[in-house]
């Protein structure tokens, strides 16, 4: 009785089409507009325009000339006045080693925030697919719930002339409009939540353009070798990583640093003088040099205990990654197989209905059966529709994460 050609044409469409390049899925141009145009990636490459800079200044180093200089008029008692003054011009060196280190102490600095920069565009990209999928998801869910509407709308239709040739009961027609309510209920809260989707992805990226209808949720197909090599793929591509090995040898470059300064630069000068007017004159070489005591020895221990944690908390980072990447691949396996036996459960509940719908026009099964058995089969599609876009957001989150999406090195 009730027509079920709208809710089966999609996935049939979905088996018969084949793949294009990234199905499902924006303009690979569009993603990196509006990935780039990101602030948490803009503020990312802001700061790492600033450790270049004070990548820059450590390569330079702090120490620069001074001018010092004094003026005196002396008057002698019983004698006559003079004109004195000294003048002196000098600069701290750095001992032999500390450049090479401050140099070093630059480059980790900006390698590292050449690693965040890339990690604040993979966590914005992964935040983008969140929300993509988000309004795939939602927008695949609505366009199921319509074709349920519209199925049961000609239900009630056809039920409603059944009954004026005495061929149903008022009965069969309140059964029919309330499966046509409900519908029209599940309808209503989906189409509100794509638009809700819609409306959170717009609001995150403006530049990315979007399409007026959401596209199809593509099949999820990718063979197990393909997820396996994915997942070795986040590791060895992981940005994490690699910031925390540069911050790692930044710290350790820094505590070598400062058990350097335990010996303090010297500070060189030339000093000219001239007293009693002229009458003795004088140049010479001046040096200072600070004596380190425990205080110097204080910052060196508390840098080599940071270059101990950085050292941790690069560990720490590999066990975070290759987390990431077992889980990557577990999911998208788990996703995929889900969404496998949901278009089992399509198919098998499709077959049932053929059977009920024979069955009530010989007059063997009533309208309560078949209506049941309609909403099953809208039951199963709405759960088919869901692990199909779980198990793509799960691909691509692995992709995403593996560097094989939207993300060149």
């Amino acid at each position: 009785m009730i027509r079920t050609a709208l809710l089966i044409a999609p996935l049939s469409c979905l088996l018969a089409a084949p793949l294009a390049a990234e199905p499902g899925l924006p303009p690979v141009e569009s993603v990196q507009r509006a990935l780039d145009e990101h602030p948490s990636v803009m503020a990312a490459h802001a700061r790492l325009e600033a450790a270049q800079a004070r990548a820059d200044a450590l390569s330079k180093g702090s120490a620069e000339f001074t001018v010092q200089g004094s003026y005196t008029r002396r008057d002698v008692n019983g004698g006559n006045q003079f004109n004195e003054y000294d003048a002196q011009l000098s600069r701290p060196v750095r001992l032999p080693g500390k450049a090479r280190l401050d140099r070093d102490i630059g480059l980790y600095g900006t390698e590292v925030a050449a690693n965040v920069a890339e990690d604040a565009k993979h966590e914005a990209a992964l935040l983008l697919a969140a929300y993509w999928f988000d309004w795939l998801s939602a927008s695949a869910q609505a366009n199921i719930d319509q074709a349920a509407v519209s199925n049961y709308e000609a239900a009630v239709a056809a039920v409603i002339r059944r009954r004026s040739l005495r061929d149903a009961s008022q009965l069969d027609v309140d059964r029919a409009e309330a499966a046509l309510a409900d519908a029209r209920r599940s309808l209503a809260q989906s189409s509100g939540l794509a638009t809700l989707a819609r409306t959170r992805l717009e609001a995150q990226f403006p530049a990315l353009a979007l399409p007026v209808n959401a596209p199809e949720v593509p099949r999820p197909d990718m063979v197990d070798a393909r997820l396996s090599q994915l997942g070795d793929m986040v590791v060895v591509n992981s940005h994490m990583i690699a910031a925390a090995e540069a911050e790692s040898a930044r710290t350790t470059a820094m505590a070598s640093r400062a058990q350097a300064d335990r010996i303090a630069d010297p500070t060189v000068g030339l000093r000219v003088f001239s007293e009693f007017g002229g009458l003795e004159r004088g140049a010479g070489v001046v040096i200072s040099m600070p004596l380190g005591g425990g205080y110097r020895r204080a910052l060196a221990s508390e840098a080599s205990a940071g270059a101990s944690a950085a050292r941790a908390q690069e560990q720490l980072a590999r066990f975070d990654v290759s987390e990431t990447a077992e889980a990557d691949v577990t999911e998208a396996r788990f996703r995929i197989i889900t969404w496998q036996r949901g278009r089992e459960s399509v198919e098998a509940q499709m077959a049932a209905l053929e059977k009920l719908r024979r069955g009530h026009q010989l007059g063997e099964i009533d309208l309560a059966d078949l209506l049941l058995g309609e909403q099953m089969v809208h039951a199963a599609f709405r759960i088919e529709g869901e692990a199909r876009a779980e198990a793509m957001r799960a691909i691509a989150k692995l992709r995403i994460d593996a560097h094989d999406l939207w993300l060149g090195d």
